[in-house]
């Protein structure tokens, strides 16, 4: 598996905060699948990262993609192939 590191920027705070409880549940869920093994948010409330395991990219652009926080517009996404040099 390979891990990807997810930024989530904010795009809208409104929406944000609405659709927290539901990104929430999805990031925890995600968790104990063995899916995203990190997470958090920024403090400086510019937004987050989420690392995904993952088979490649398509993979993990579509796990990223079930997030209601992306799916509905509040919060962006940049994703990036992460070479760790330890297993999480």
């Amino acid at each position: 598996m390979k891990h990807f590191a997810v930024f989530l920027p904010m795009k809208d705070e409104e929406k944000s905060n609405q659709y927290r409880p539901e990104h929430l549940k999805f990031i925890e869920k995600m968790h104990a699948e063995g899916i995203v093994p990190l997470y958090g948010r920024f403090t400086d409330g510019d937004g987050g990262l989420i690392i995904y395991k993952a088979r490649d990219l398509d993979e993990a652009i579509t796990f990223v993609k079930q997030d209601p926080y992306v799916d509905h517009g509040a919060r962006g996404f940049e994703i990036h192939e992460w070479d760790i040099n330890r297993n999480l």
